[in-house]
């Protein structure tokens, strides 16, 4: 991400938490002490959000020493020191739980990811996020879910056409899903994916060559057969096959012995579950 925009979403945060001002810190701690501290996990995780943090205490103290012990991106062990910082102690202690906030949020997106990621080695399918993520904060999430070695989806509506199960509603109404496909090829030169329930829907959409097919809670039986479909009806190029519905950790590498191209997984963003992290001052 850049700088930039990691700027603006610390600013809102430091803005929500610290209101007017840090009162207990101000009233305890004189504006010219000085100290270090670190960070440090308390759970093995994939460590993402270290620019977050450290965009926290510069805000704070633009003087403050921050240095990086590991790397957004680093599977890291329980127990290990991420950041050390060294500056203003009411800065340290006014920005704690923000930058904590970020990093144990993200760390858990990330870290989600990777599990998932791992499930799935030595098959060719790509872990993919989805547009279920905290509104105003889907850029960071992303941010994340890449760190964690999953595959960003569709940004926004604009980035890519995807025809839905209530699009198909609307469309079945006057015309074939496969004329569907074909005229909206007419209509944009952006990629087009189309979501089917069905193998008939499949072998239908098929023929109008979409960039991409999103198969929807389909079996694993399915999947088996919507990729055998896929490769008899577009021997040359066939459409990528996203699988998406129902996929946990437990199930993502059966999926993934299907054939399928993309997985698509919602909880990588809305079900995470916080990394447990601290910051701890030198005495």
């Amino acid at each position: 991400m850049k700088r930039e925009e990691i700027r603006k979403i610390v600013h809102l945060a430091l803005r929500e938490d610290v209101g007017r001002g840090d009162i207990t810190t101000n009233l305890l701690v004189t504006a010219s002490h000085k100290t270090e501290g670190y960070i440090l996990t308390r759970e093995e995780a994939v460590i993402c959000g270290l620019p977050f943090a450290r965009e926290v205490f510069l805000a704070l103290d633009p003087s403050m020493e921050v240095h990086f012990l590991a790397k957004d991106g680093e599977k890291v062990k329980a127990g290990s020191k991420i950041i050390t910082l060294k500056g203003k102690t009411r800065s340290i202690l006014t920005g704690e739980r923000v930058a904590l906030n970020f990093l144990s949020y993200l760390s858990a997106i990330a870290s989600r990811t990777k599990r998932f990621c791992d499930a799935v080695d030595g098959y060719k399918a790509k872990i993919l996020d989805t547009r279920k993520t905290t509104p105003g904060l889907r850029l960071m999430e992303r941010y994340a879910v890449e760190c964690g070695g999953g595959v960003n989806h569709r940004f926004n509506l604009n980035a890519m056409v995807l025809v839905k199960d209530n699009h198909r509603i609307i469309s079945r109404q006057r015309e074939r899903l496969s004329d569907t496909v074909r005229r909206l090829h007419r209509k944009t030169h952006k990629k087009v994916e189309i979501e089917v329930d069905h193998l008939w829907e499949l072998e239908d959409v098929l023929l109008a060559h979409p960039e991409m097919v999103l198969l929807d809670n389909m079996t694993n039986d399915e999947l088996k057969k919507a990729v055998a479909l896929a490769k008899k009806i577009c021997p040359e190029k066939r459409p990528l096959l996203e699988a998406s519905g129902g996929i946990t950790l437990a199930n993502v590498r059966e999926v993934a012995a299907t054939g399928v191209d993309r997985i698509s997984i919602g909880s990588l963003t809305h079900s995470r579950q916080a990394i447990d992290m601290t910051l701890e001052l030198e005495e």
